[in-house]
């Protein structure tokens, strides 16, 4: 039986540990915490079915202009940490170019359209089915103009992907939503997203599955990560790392850890482009939660019933992990959002913090590391995490079982030098 080592236990490291046992190996998922604890804890838990074009670099000069003057709550910013990241930054906005940017897209939405279907047997068999809605995820629009642009670009995606979409005026969609306190100016719902109660709870229910059906969870160290000939049958070479049980050693070990990733990479020769998008959340009481999680695009920010509370999720901040927490998008947002909802004082929950894996090319990495027999790539999903950990999962397997085909070469590493090199 095959043996692998999974590093990072998110939804991207438990969907790919869930994904190995189904296909016969021996898995062992080693994090410092327990599972679904960071990024996939701290998302607006949507499955999103609806996005099929990932999130490009604005080319238009007014809205870059917005954005370095700091009046758009879409991304904020830190001069330092900018200048770090620099080199990503270049690359992202070289592939954010519209011909570049569709193409990708292409691959994309091929992903997102197994968003769903790939999430499904993972829910019933883990049972935690108590936790998806799947009525829908809205983006609300205040004034008549942000509604129309907003409506129109729901048909182009219909029409390029065929992501169904529903359009409400104002009035209509006030009637649909009980929690909107004031008119606005219109919604666009996307039928077909589900969304999640309980971010972390979901990917702890897989984790849990993982485990019942035979898998070993274990507390350890992923830096510690190398290569060795030691104990192997045969003298060939092996992956370990350190555990609370001791080293463990695997033919086999993925790299799933997100914005942790590049880090741990250098040691093996690999420079990897990375854009780092930090992301708030906070929970606040209501008096009446929304039916279903909506954007306030206005505001840039995601509001998510969940089960401690009405979650209030950020845009995107481009600033170093170790930065100081300053979740300005949040504070600026509170009082506008209370203009359409009721919402009272922060629940006692501190205030979340987290980092967004964004690669400039927008596509995740899954696949054979360049150098390395037997060490796997599986990271770099932007936004979206959340969303594709089970549909990477089943491309990365592909690779490791030999097959080869247009998604399977889009996502692996050996062919991505603009972001990755060695």
């Amino acid at each position: 039986m095959r043996e692998t080592i999974v590093l990072g236990a998110g939804m991207v490291g438990v969907s790919t540990a869930l994904a190995l046992q189904a296909r016969g190996h021996a898995v062992t998922l080693v994090d410092r915490r327990g599972a679904g604890e960071e990024t996939s804890h701290g998302n607006a838990g949507i499955i999103q079915a609806e996005a099929a074009e990932p999130y490009a670099i604005p080319r238009d000069v007014k809205t870059l202009m917005r954005y370095a003057l700091g009046r758009s709550n879409d991304v904020t910013y830190d001069l330092a940490s900018m200048a770090r990241m620099l080199p990503a930054l270049a690359s992202y906005f070289r592939f954010s170019a519209p011909a570049k940017h569709h193409e990708i897209a292409k691959t994309y939405a091929q992903l997102i359209a197994r968003s769903t279907s790939t999430h499904e047997p993972l829910i019933q068999a883990s049972g935690a089915d108590n936790l998806i809605r799947r009525d829908g995820f809205a983006m609300v629009l205040r004034d008549d103009a942000e509604f129309e642009a907003s409506a129109r670009e729901a048909e182009r995606l219909k029409t390029l992907y065929g992501i169904q979409s529903q359009t409400f005026d104002g009035a209509s969609y006030r009637r649909e939503e009980p929690a909107l306190i004031t008119p606005i100016g219109g919604a666009v719902v996307w039928p077909n997203t589900w969304t999640c109660s309980d971010p972390g709870g979901l990917t702890k229910a897989y984790a849990q599955l993982f485990e019942k059906q035979g898998g070993r969870f274990l507390t350890g160290d992923a830096s510690s990560l190398k290569q060795t000939s030691a104990g192997r049958a045969g003298g060939g070479s092996a992956w370990q790392v350190d555990t609370e049980e001791g080293p463990i050693t695997a033919t086999d070990a993925v790299i799933a850890l997100g914005p942790w990733a590049p880090e741990l990479l250098k040691r093996f020769g690999y420079g990897v482009k990375m854009v780092l998008k930090r992301g708030y959340h906070g929970h606040f009481q209501a008096s009446l939660s929304p039916r279903r999680p909506f954007l306030d695009k206005t505001n840039s920010v995601v509001l998510s019933p969940m089960t401690n509370g009405l979650r209030m999720t950020s845009g995107a901040a481009l600033v170093a992990q170790n930065a100081p927490s300053n979740p300005v998008q949040l504070d600026r947002a509170i009082s506008n959002v209370r203009e359409i909802l009721d919402i009272g004082a922060p629940t006692q929950d501190a205030i979340w913090v987290g980092h967004r894996p964004c690669l400039p090319d927008m596509l995740p990495l899954a696949g054979r590391a360049p150098k390395h027999d037997g060490l796997w790539f599986h990271f770099g999903h932007g936004h979206q995490g959340f969303t594709l950990g089970p549909a990477t999962s089943d491309v990365l397997l592909d690779a490791m079982d030999g097959r080869t085909d247009a998604i399977t070469t889009a996502l692996d590493p050996r062919y991505r030098s603009a972001i990755l090199s060695w």
